[in-house]
């Protein structure tokens, strides 16, 4: 059972990404997202009633759910939006993996907690990673300055998500119940949008079109909902070390599907490139040198 919700996490959240890439289009970026985390909030929020695990906050605690929002679901998400305008969804999915690393950067700056030279290790190959797999367009100078905004947006992005992460860290210790926060969260998040929309002036609309409605629906659903659900099912089951290894595998899903539905061109640099990203975040989340794990774990297999 644990290895079928293994597989499911990495599979919902490496198909995510080209979801996003299917609601840019006719319908503003805030709109989509707003309609995202509301039917994610409704489905989430109906469920948390009918089974009695609705957490009652007081209005600090609340605040905190706001500022959750603001980070997890909407800012992040407008800032990958728009980056899905300039670049792959695959190749966005790399970037987002590195927030292991922010996480560890922005430990060190908000809690003192001095990050090992394993870590800092780690955080250097991926950072390096990054600049091989945008290294060939950035050459480019037709495509230099797309590459360079979708690259910061995406970046950006993720940064902000991992503020989120530090919020979410600090809740949990005051005994804030993961679920609830979540759902909290993401209401406030789909108001903030809605707040977006109307003091910028964009017109609200919305798209019937199968393509749009089928990712919105397995965004908000399978994506926010059941997705986060399987994540916390394996940090209960397995550990968050262990369970965070499914960050590591899913660019893996979303640059295959980025390969074949969107028409990414593979290089040798951006080959080199991924694989870097993806041994920093190894030795991020592994004890030891990983290549000697490998090793070991081959001798005893033999």
């Amino acid at each position: 059972m644990i290895a079928f919700i293994y597989i499911a996490t990495v599979f919902i959240w490496g198909t995510t990404w080209l979801a996003i890439a299917y609601q840019i289009g006719d319908v503003p970026i805030a709109n989509s997202i707003m309609y995202r985390f509301a039917i994610a909030a409704l489905v989430l929020m109906v469920f948390l009633v009918l089974s009695r695990r609705l957490q009652t906050l007081n209005l600090k605690q609340h605040l905190s759910c706001l500022l959750l929002g603001l980070c997890l679901f909407s800012c992040n998400f407008m800032l990958f939006y728009h980056a899905a305008q300039y670049i792959p969804s695959g190749l966005i999915s790399i970037i987002f993996s590195i927030a292991t690393i922010m996480n560890m950067a922005n430990s060190w700056l908000f809690h003192g907690q001095k990050p090992s030279l394993r870590l800092i290790s780690g955080g250097v190959l991926g950072i390096s990673g990054i600049v091989l797999l945008f290294y060939p367009d950035m050459r480019q100078s037709d495509t230099a300055s797309q590459q360079l905004m979708g690259l910061l947006m995406a970046l950006a992005g993720t940064y902000c998500f991992s503020l989120g992460n530090m919020l979410s860290a600090k809740q949990q210790k005051q005994g804030l119940s993961v679920l609830s926060v979540n759902g909290y969260g993401m209401a406030y998040g789909a108001m903030l949008l809605l707040l977006w929309g109307l003091f910028s002036g964009e017109d609200f609309a919305f798209s019937t079109e199968p393509l749009y409605l089928g990712s919105l629906l397995y965004l908000a659903i399978v994506g926010s909902v059941l997705g986060f659900s399987f994540y916390l099912v394996l940090v209960g089951r397995l550990g968050p070390q262990k369970a965070a290894y499914a960050t590591v595998l899913f660019p893996v899903v979303a640059l295959g599907l980025s390969t074949l539905f969107e028409g990414y061109q593979w290089t040798p640099l951006a080959l080199m490139g991924v694989a870097t990203v993806l041994l920093g975040n190894l030795l991020v989340f592994t004890k030891g040198n990983p290549l000697h794990l490998l090793r070991a774990k081959q001798a005893k297999a033999s």
